[in-house]
């Protein structure tokens, strides 16, 4: 896959945050070479989080986030500032940049509480380092700052940079390699539950909510991972399934379907041969797989007046046969016969409180990083809210969960 092609949800997530005219913007430009944020000396130029898809070298194919000042004022800088808080959400890397000729400010130790207290590697940004009077006097009363929050300078990054004149960039980008998490061999979609040469049938609806031209994501993403694995995928409709299926010369050792024809699938699969979901695969490669089997459960408890809580990571457009604001609903009350409420989420907005949510089905969360379909979850374990997934919500309504989750063997502990 090209770098240029990579999903967003594959790519290191950098969160540029700070104060306004602390010169964020210049930091992302400089760092990227292009003119990709507006610069003004204008307080508050940039007034919601923008995300951008690049290739940062060394470190490869990233998604750059550009946030408001975090020092925003009245109501609408409220709602400014909580958007660049949900960032700190996906970030994999946050830089926190600091106005080098005014020094670290109370406002800029709030920030860095933020991104200690959700264990995000950083570094501290001292733009402006031409307009600095004294480096080393503004570094002592950082520290000091720090050692009196009782936040520690054990693991403190700090560079001193100018976007103006370049100087550190190329440093700084280095700087944020070495901060970028690590591949793991063995965190795949796929491809570590299969052998060379092995068969795996992908079974994939073309609905009208399917992007024209091409596979959605998660059947693209799991079609790469099993090649990747040298085994062999055939991709087919369900209308079609059961004819291929008898047309095989060779037992797959997988079946994987879209959520959506889940019954259909394991009615036409023989018992002898393993099938799941692209949904149930992301929950274990995105998620928490068993946390979210365990919130499918939470189905069964619902009482008249309940509110579910849908929630997709990205925004597409609405059909009259909407997956997340249509079927799973309708599926949701036929299978509880209760008379529920339903909210719905989408994109970056994700609740706060949940006091009014009995139980949240999210998507597969395809286009998220991991970091943030974690902290989603965490969220809502922290609020004692159930959360699942679509596909493992439809597995379990449909009888068929304990079968779908045989690849992956017993239960982690």
């Amino acid at each position: 896959m090209s770098l240029n092609n990579t999903p967003s949800g594959e790519r290191v997530h950098i969160g540029i945050f700070g104060k306004r005219n602390a010169g964020k913007s210049s930091i992302i430009n400089a760092l990227t070479g292009q003119s990709l944020a507006i610069v003004s000396d204008v307080l508050g130029t940039t007034t919601d989080p923008v995300q951008k898809a690049m290739e940062l070298l060394p470190l490869g194919p990233v998604v750059m986030i550009d946030t408001p000042g975090l020092d925003d004022e009245g109501a609408l800088g409220e709602l400014r500032i909580r958007k660049a808080y949900q960032m700190l959400n996906k970030s994999d890397i946050a830089l926190l940049i600091v106005d080098g000729s005014v020094g670290f400010t109370d406002e800029d130790l709030r920030i860095l509480k933020r991104i200690f207290d959700k264990g995000i590697p950083y570094v501290i940004v001292f733009n402006k380092s031409d307009l600095a009077e004294d480096r080393e006097a503004v570094e002592m009363a950082l520290k000091q700052r720090l050692e009196e929050a009782g936040t520690g300078t054990a693991d403190l990054r700090i560079m001193w940079v100018s976007a103006a004149d370049m100087t550190n960039i190329y440093e700084l980008k280095d700087l944020i390699a070495t901060l970028a998490p690590t591949d793991d061999p063995n965190h795949r979609i796929v491809a570590d539950l299969l052998e060379p040469d092995d068969l795996v049938v992908l079974v994939v609806p073309i609905d009208k909510a399917a992007p024209k031209g091409r596979l959605i994501l998660p059947q693209q993403q799991t079609i790469r991972d099993i090649l990747e694995a040298d085994a062999a995928a055939v991709v087919v409709k369900e209308n079609g399934y059961r004819e291929i299926f008898k047309s095989l010369d060779k037992k797959p050792k997988l079946v994987i379907t879209d959520s959506q024809v889940f019954k259909r699938v394991a009615a036409e699969t023989p018992q002898d041969v393993p099938y799941t979901s692209f949904s149930v695969l992301f929950a274990r490669y995105k998620g928490e797989l068993w946390t979210l089997v365990d919130g499918a459960h939470a189905l069964d408890r619902l009482k008249d007046g309940d509110t579910v809580l849908i929630s997709e990571g990205c925004t597409h457009h609405r059909t009259c046969e909407d997956i997340g604001t249509v079927k799973i609903p309708k599926w949701i009350r036929e299978y509880t016969g209760k008379k529920l409420d339903f909210a719905f989420t989408s994109g970056t907005e994700f609740p706060d409180d949940f006091d009014k949510y009995t139980m949240i089905v999210h998507c597969g969360g395809c286009t998220l990083n991991e970091r943030e379909m974690k902290y989603r979850i965490k969220c809502a374990q922290d609020a004692g809210v159930p959360i699942t997934n679509y596909g493992t919500a439809i597995a379990h309504m449909n009888g068929i969960l304990d079968k779908s989750l045989e690849v992956f063997g017993k239960k982690e502990n």
